[in-house]
């Protein structure tokens, strides 16, 4: 079982209310081979939201308590990103996946690429939040981009 962003089965879920649809991510959820999830509503947060960054790090500096997740009008959503982190792990832990297939350079979901906190589209490497959670709780990780 895999557990994977629900943006990547055509949930629109994304802060913008897109989708961003894997035809492949979407069969598998079809076959009951994987769970959606949309961390970021599991923490509370609504759609549309405001786009947000992490800003002094990444996920596993998040967790660690160094970094913020900062929106891009300079609202605090860590607290939210944390919980929605919570929430995916719980899911996967109760489905047993193994794996996860997430949105690359999402502040929750990016598996190798974040962006820098600067709001200005430039990447880094890092992941998000909920990457890092699951990488500690040994669930692996990668993106919808390895599919390729």
């Amino acid at each position: 079982m895999k557990i994977v962003s629900a943006c990547l089965m055509g949930c629109e879920c994304r802060y913008d209310q897109k989708d961003n649809k894997v035809g492949e991510i979407e069969q598998f959820v079809k076959d009951g081979k994987a769970i959606p999830v949309c961390p970021e509503q599991l923490g509370g947060l609504p759609t549309p939201r405001n786009p947000a960054e992490i800003v002094g790090g990444d996920g596993f500096d998040v967790l660690d308590g160094t970094a913020r997740v900062i929106d891009n009008q300079g609202n605090d959503v860590t607290e939210q990103f944390l919980q929605g982190a919570r929430q995916a792990l719980r899911m996967a832990q109760a489905a047993g996946a193994e794996e996860a297939i997430l949105k690359e350079r999402s502040p929750s979901c990016g598996s190798a690429l974040v962006y820098d906190g600067t709001f200005s589209k430039t990447k880094r490497k890092g992941t998000g939040v909920t990457a890092a959670l699951l990488l500690r709780h040994g669930i692996s990780v990668r993106s919808e981009e390895s599919l390729d």
